[in-house]
């Protein structure tokens, strides 16, 4: 080895660093979404828009103060597999940023090795024995390694956010699901008292008919109702065996051995204040996952950028050979060696710039895809701000539908008792009221799942802690109770 060499291999270090000024940096601005200052349907007075603080997305099932879904929202978290899945992918996008850091050190690399041979034109019988270290490097000149790092922590947080996603829509299914599977409770409970009055009007029916104040084709008529109530009853079943069902996977149990006892109490629908529309974007775990892959694919592009400069390696390698251990490490038997090397892509038939293209396509997929994201969300946001709007004012017509339909049933009951007018008309009234009562809780069941999904499309989070802008609607289910 030259005695100089050190010297000048630390000069041309020095110059490689220098470069280091024209590293790569990712080029694109940050992306910028236009949003309206307020919702549509916050314009028709029903839900002002209020510069609220962001809120934590913690327990908001909490609005509808119920502690059996409290605690299947607990187990969601605990023990879903779908989410036990996802968070294997974000622990695989954190290891990813350790894969990337590590480019940033040396790699050290140790051996030993021993052998016996024999000449075969001597005949002679010889050891050999040695022992080395070396050590590899190549610097960041360029800033690859710190762009592929910024990629990586960017692809981490995209999963993070994912994986908040994919909670907050395993809790919104199940919150849904609990509640359509209590309004099916009580359209269990509206059955049974259903057929428990048919039962009554039958057996009034028959004691007339034997009376000879009734004819058989009332009976006949009465029976007919009875069996259709018990055969709708019946049915109601399947619907709650199979949400049952949906619950018991949704909380990592086996439906067999999962039960929920039946429940017709029916929770308020909370009236859910939406904020102002450039919340979403601190609110949506979605729309942030959707701004870290433009981050990571940003990155990307300076990434593929960087191959049009040459790779700098610095190597060191010092050890021992010798034909005895004795000999091993005295100073005859040691070695060195010390050196850069310098590589550089003088032609590829256009591959680095097909790469670098095909990164800012990438990149211009990502924005587009982020914008769309942001547009379904208004969307999301302006469908159930609806929703809930004009199924309030459905509810209270509805409700003034069942209390007409409870008029009409008495008045028939009367006019048939005193004998004014046939069972026919005590028929069509019992049917009326059984009809609006049952469209009554449908439509509840609607109210409760377009609650959920404005919770879901607001990322789970409103107001603040110290001003809770939850509270009932005026027309609840307590009517119904």
């Amino acid at each position: 080895m030259n005695p100089t060499a050190p010297p000048r291999l630390l000069l041309a270090a020095s110059f490689a660093l220098l470069l280091g000024a024209c590293a790569a940096t990712p080029p694109e601005p940050g992306v910028k979404v236009a949003l309206p200052a307020s919702y549509a349907q916050a314009q028709n007075g029903w839900q002002p828009a209020q510069a609220l603080a962001a809120a934590p997305r913690g327990a908001w099932w909490s609005v509808f103060d119920d502690p059996v879904l409290a605690a299947l929202e607990d187990q969601v978290a605990q023990h879903n597999q779908n989410l036990a899945a996802q968070l294997a992918v974000y622990e695989q996008a954190q290891a990813a940023v350790s894969q990337a850091q590590a480019a940033y050190y040396p790699a050290v690399t140790a051996g030993a090795a021993a052998s016996r041979s024999r000449t075969a034109n001597v005949g002679t019988v010889g050891n050999s024995l040695s022992a080395s270290l070396g050590a590899n490097w190549e610097p960041d000149l360029w800033g690859k390694v710190r762009l592929q790092v910024q990629a990586g922590q960017a692809d981490a947080a995209a999963s993070a956010a994912t994986l908040a996603n994919t909670q907050l829509s395993l809790q919104s299914t199940l919150a849904a699901s609990y509640l359509q599977l209590r309004t099916v409770d009580a359209q269990i409970k509206l059955a049974q008292d259903t057929v428990a009055a048919y039962q009554r009007a039958l057996q009034l029916t028959e004691n007339r008919y034997k009376a000879g104040v009734d004819t058989a084709a009332g009976v006949a008529a009465a029976r007919t109702q009875l069996l259709q109530a018990q055969t709708s009853l019946t049915d109601l079943g399947v619907t709650r065996a199979q949400l049952q069902n949906a619950i018991a996977v949704l909380v990592g149990k086996a439906p067999a051995d999962f039960s929920l006892p039946a429940d017709n109490t029916l929770p308020d629908v909370p009236a859910i204040p939406a904020g102002i529309p450039a919340q979403l974007l601190q609110r949506r775990p979605d729309l942030a996952a959707a701004q870290a892959q433009i981050e990571a694919a940003n990155a990307q592009i300076g990434v593929a950028q960087t191959a049009w400069f040459p790779n700098l390696t610095l190597s060191a390698q010092g050890g021992s050979q010798a034909a005895r251990i004795a000999e091993l490490f005295s100073a005859p038997s040691l070695f060195w060696s010390l050196g850069p090397q310098l590589a550089a892509t003088l032609f590829d038939g256009g591959l680095r710039r097909a790469q670098v293209e095909s990164s800012k396509a990438t990149y211009r997929q990502t924005v587009a895809n982020y914008r769309q994201s942001v547009l379904t969300a208004l969307q999301q946001v302006e469908n159930n701000l609806a929703a809930q709007r004009i199924l309030t004012q459905e509810a209270q017509q509805q409700a003034a539908v069942v209390q007409a339909a409870g008029v009409q049933l008495r008045l028939a009951e009367n006019q048939y008792k005193a004998g004014t007018a046939p069972y026919l008309n005590v028929l069509t009234a019992q049917t009326t009221l059984t009809t609006a009562r049952n469209a009554q809780l449908t439509l509840l069941n609607r109210r409760y799942a377009a609650s959920v999904a404005l919770i879901q499309a607001l990322g789970g989070g409103w107001g603040d802690e110290n001003t809770p802008a939850i509270g009932p609607l005026p027309a609840t289910s307590a009517a119904m109770r």
